[in-house]
């Protein structure tokens, strides 16, 4: 098949059975740095969603059997095409969700990154027993017919990161871009077009119906979501919200360590699953680390991210910055101590400058729950018992690190942290060979690595008896 690699970013279609697809009715996104209305796009119907699963169901068929080696090809096919129209959609990305266009660059480059890793990860057959009396092997076979619900703060790789392994393991996938964020998913399923079976990547734009329409469809075999809530499926893959600490020991070296947790805090305008959300500081650096904190929040600059030396973009959308500006509210009610920002200008768009409350009660709402938003608590802390005790007393479980130069310490501590992942003198190395995934509220399952390759497939035990 001929590989597609002109897409034109003004003009948007459902991706349904291999054609693009208009709908009677339609809607628009809003650019978050103006909040002007972006290009419409199609409003998919109850019946445009059973037309996308009878023809996931009619392809799987054939995409099933297909090779595993040949769906690597057309895989990494793929991640040609898309990388082929970088410049589209990095900068269709900063007009949809707002993130600077270096940030944009950044999220393109770890989307295709992801295809390609994630296409170099196999799933083999496995012998689990070869005794006297059987050889039993396990083997893991694709399910069917997979919905990938994307959310809004990483429209691309959050996507392709669902995309691959489905189409890895034999599975057809319909994607659901968030309503807020819905131009990029269509062009990438745009793009498959021209590289796999008709069926095999659709994508179906909507509204708040969509959603429930798809968790609650019979022919749609699994969901793999990503956001703040439970689709209520019973076969789920869910990658939800974090409070995630960031563990500061005494023995830092500061001037090292502030710009790094300043920006895995702020990162995406701290609309990111695994940003910093509690920053615990041993009570004998805290003053110091604290003011170098503020000191370099201060080099940071908020605005449209089409501009440039902006680091920092708007809130995604007009809830967010609304749900982000009561955390502020209360703050300002409590009469909490800030140690910078603290206040939301007037603008054209969705913008909130960062802000860090110094030393607020554990109890406080801006320490027990998620903002997703550009405002973080630095917190002091005496005891190693102590700052663990606080740090898992969360219902959420999501991401960890813990900071210092004796990376044998920081190992055993990080083991005693309640959190998929935990990283050790970082916050957000990721890697597309590494399980993704939360725990306690914050996650079902995993995605990416072989743990989350598998989570696309059945398990099939095949039980021979020796004669």
């Amino acid at each position: 098949m001929a590989v597609k690699t002109s897409l034109t970013f003004t003009t948007f279609r459902n991706v349904v059975d291999g054609q693009l697809v208009d709908t009677q009715e339609h809607r628009h996104g809003i650019n978050p740095a103006s909040k002007l209305p972006s290009y419409d796009v199609p409003l998919a119907t109850q019946k445009d969603l059973d037309t996308a699963v009878d023809a996931a169901r009619t392809s799987f068929g054939e995409w099933s059997q297909t090779s595993a080696a040949e769906r690597k090809q057309l895989v990494l096919k793929y991640a040609d095409a898309i990388e082929n129209e970088r410049s589209g959609f990095v900068t269709l990305l900063t007009m949809e969700q707002g993130k600077p266009l270096h940030m944009a660059e950044y999220e393109f480059g770890l989307a295709v990154r992801w295809i390609r890793e994630m296409a170099e990860i196999d799933v083999p057959e496995e012998v689990i027993e070869d005794s006297a009396d059987r050889i039993t092997s396990v083997r893991y076979t694709p399910i069917c017919v997979m919905a990938a619900i994307v959310p809004w703060n990483y429209p691309i790789l959050l996507a392709t990161g669902k995309i691959a392994p489905a189409l890895l393991t034999g599975n057809t996938i319909i994607i659901k871009p968030s309503p807020f964020t819905p131009y990029c998913g269509l062009k990438l399923a745009e793009l498959a077009i021209g590289i796999f079976y008709p069926g095999v990547v659709q994508c179906l734009s909507g509204d708040d119906h969509l959603g429930p329409w798809i968790t609650s469809h019979p022919g749609i075999d699994k969901i793999s979501f990503a956001g703040s809530t439970a689709t209520g499926k019973l076969r789920v893959t869910l990658e939800l919200g974090g409070n995630d600490p960031a563990i500061i020991f005494p023995d830092v070296d500061i001037a090292k360590t502030v710009p790094e947790i300043a920006f895995y805090a702020f990162l995406n305008s701290g609309q990111t699953c695994l940003c910093v959300k509690r920053i615990y500081v041993h009570e004998s650096i805290y003053g110091k680390f604290r003011e170098a904190l503020v000191q370099h929040v201060k080099t940071l600059k908020t605005g449209d991210g089409t501009l440039e030396g902006v680091s920092h973009g708007p809130l995604q959308n007009a809830m967010q910055y609304e749900r982000v500006k009561g955390f502020f509210a209360e703050v300002k009610a409590q009469e909490l101590k800030i140690a910078i920002g603290g206040e939301i200008e007037p603008s054209d768009g969705y913008f909130i400058t960062p802000t860090i409350i110094d030393n607020p009660p554990e109890e406080s709402r801006i320490v027990e729950e998620e903002p997703f938003g550009p405002i973080v608590p630095i917190l002091s802390w005496k005891t190693e018992d102590e700052v663990v005790g606080r740090a898992n007393n969360t219902k959420m479980g999501f991401g960890a690190s813990v900071w210092s130069s004796n990376t044998a310490e920081t190992t055993r501590i990080a083991r005693r942290l309640e959190a998929g992942t935990v990283r050790v003198n970082n916050h957000f190395d990721l890697s597309p060979k590494t399980p993704f995934g939360g725990v306690k509220e914050s996650g079902i399952g995993v995605e990416w690595g072989s743990q989350g390759m598998r989570a696309y497939c059945n398990i099939q035990s095949i039980v021979v008896k020796k004669d």
